[in-house]
């Protein structure tokens, strides 16, 4: 059996814009991908709502994405691929995030596990970028418009990381939209688009 962590945020958690709870496994992408790929391979869920990336964040160690990522690596024997889904929460207005802060916040998660498991397959997900419609919902309160902005960059930057590394990319933004109702979390139906795009590189 291969195991296959999933290290993300709150769109890898599971984070349902309708109501604020978490989808039910079979809705969430990493629990459709599990249903996908079948028993040959073990996905594990590591997503954490408001994780950020490069930043130190003050809503605790886990939501640290880059610090927090050695101990959760730490519960591992053996992966064969991981899954780096983050960055979003970087662009909320409260840090000063600039293309940079993208570079060194993925490249600090990629040194991590290469560290620990040097053969494995490490698959970047570039995130879709936030809808406007973020500014009329509660996120409006850690996003605003140079957010918005902010969120175009990301992917550029992680593509050109994705080719130094020998990492494998995803553009989310060719697969999936993040919902009208707050502009950065991913609907039902997008979820299981995402989990099928995953397992096409993952069994491809």
């Amino acid at each position: 059996m291969k195991n296959i962590l999933c290290y993300g945020d709150s769109n890898t958690f599971g984070f349902n814009p309708v109501d604020g709870s978490r989808y039910k496994k079979q809705e969430r992408w990493t629990g459709v991908l599990s249903e996908i790929l079948g028993n040959q391979y073990n996905v594990i869920e590591e997503g954490c709502n408001n994780r950020t990336m490069y930043f130190k964040n003050a809503a605790g160690f886990e939501q640290s994405g880059c610090e927090y990522f050695c101990e959760c690596l730490k519960k591992y024997d053996k992966l064969d691929w991981a899954i780096l889904a983050l960055g979003v929460n970087d662009t909320q207005f409260l840090y000063d995030a600039t293309e940079d802060t993208f570079k060194q916040g993925m490249l600090c998660l990629i040194e991590k596990v290469y560290k620990k498991f040097p053969e494995i397959k490490i698959l970047i997900l570039g995130p879709s970028v936030i809808k406007h419609d973020i500014l009329n919902s509660f996120f409006a309160q850690m996003f605003d418009e140079t957010s918005i902005e902010k969120s175009k960059n990301i992917c550029k930057v992680y593509e050109n990381i994705a080719k130094e590394q020998g990492c494998f990319f995803i553009d989310l933004n060719y697969i999936a939209e993040t919902s009208n109702i707050d502009g950065l979390h991913y609907g039902v139906e997008e979820n299981r688009k995402i989990a099928t795009a995953i397992a096409r590189v993952i069994d491809g």
